[in-house]
């Protein structure tokens, strides 16, 4: 399995291309902008996308979702909580983003929504949908346990964690989740967050200065 990440948009959001092998089965995780050189990606890798994952719906995460869509046929997989925030500038915080954006996102309606629990698949690869809600109500992360990888979107950074005082934002809610769903991953865990490096499970238990004092 492999990972690639594009940073797009005008805040720089990492985009993902989750894959097996070039010609093979893929997902793209928060296409936030910049849908032209994300098709331009999964085309020269001739990849197929099976879905497209949401680790949540604020715009800087959503929007080359429906052109990507429109290009690929994908279902598009959000947590219940948000489903209505993609096609609401409000909720996804576009509106009035007039120097930052050409106009507010007003993206398609989810195919499926999730709750936390449920496992996926491609090509043969469990990716195990895990709750860490804080950042927005639905927030999610997902985890490949055989390849070590978790996709954490702006839930926790390296060093950091989410912002929880946008709407919807919840600080309390936020460190359990990252205590219950995070932190309980083996140290080796790569950290592939919605913004910035990766890091690792280990590194930010024992250095994150928000995380001091929380045990899974």
């Amino acid at each position: 399995m492999h990972w690639e990440r594009l940073v797009v948009g005008p805040i720089e959001a990492n985009c993902y291309l989750l894959y097996d092998r070039p010609g093979g089965e893929a997902m793209v995780i928060d296409p936030g902008a910049d849908g032209h050189r994300i098709l331009e990606a999964l085309t020269a890798k001739e990849l197929q996308v099976k879905a497209i994952l949401l680790t949540h719906t604020h715009f800087d995460h959503i929007g080359a979702l429906e052109p990507v869509h429109q290009a690929t046929g994908a279902p598009i997989l959000v947590h219940e909580a948000e489903a209505g925030w993609l096609g609401d500038p409000t909720l996804n915080l576009s509106a009035g983003l007039e120097g930052l954006l050409s106009e507010p996102i007003r993206g398609p309606h989810p195919h499926r929504t999730l709750v936390g629990g449920e496992v996926l698949t491609l090509a043969g690869q469990a990716i195990r949908v895990l709750p860490t809600p804080g950042h927005t109500p639905g927030g999610l992360s997902y985890w490949l346990p055989d390849a070590g990888w978790v996709f954490t979107g702006d839930a926790l950074f390296k060093q950091s964690i989410g912002r929880t005082d946008l709407p919807g934002g919840n600080l309390t809610q936020l460190l359990e989740g990252i205590r219950r769903s995070l932190l309980t991953l083996p140290d080796e865990t790569v950290i592939l967050p919605g913004h910035g490096p990766e890091s690792t499970i280990g590194e930010e238990r024992r250095a994150n200065p928000f995380l001091q004092g929380l045990s899974p």
